[in-house]
């Protein structure tokens, strides 16, 4: 039932404009940081977008998705399952990381897990976990 909901919005997805100067930060890591596993990583969105949980087809809004020792996504495609969704509006979570190298982005996806256009991105940062 779900499927028959979601399928007809990731059909018209992929246009969401991004508000101008919007950017995605890490709020307590930074490229080559040594951290402990689990870790609370914490998001982070300047004042030109807000947050909103999937779904909910707002302006100028998003919610995040954490992407761990992979590429960006495709601009022109949904967000993959395999990255974490916080398709509530979280900010923050806890994430249990294997010892050793991990990079980790942060790409905020409209209502339909779609990129923005352009897309609203952290820097992809290298942390290590002992």
């Amino acid at each position: 039932m779900l499927c028959l909901l979601i399928l007809p919005l990731m059909l018209l997805a992929g246009d969401s404009p991004s508000p101008e100067g919007a950017q995605a930060y890490f709020v307590d890591l930074k490229d080559g940081d040594t951290i402990s596993s689990p870790v609370l990583i914490r998001l982070g969105l300047t004042e030109q977008m807000g947050i909103a949980p999937a779904l909910a087809d707002w302006p100028d809004t998003g919610h995040f998705h954490l992407l761990i020792d992979v590429n960006p996504p495709n601009p022109n495609k949904p967000i993959s399952k395999k990255h974490l969704h916080f398709h509530l509006g979280q900010m923050e979570k806890t994430v249990d990381l294997k010892k050793g190298k991990h990079t980790l982005q942060i790409v905020m996806g409209d209502y339909a897990h779609m990129p923005h256009d352009p897309p609203v991105m952290s820097e992809r940062i290298t942390v290590t976990v002992e």
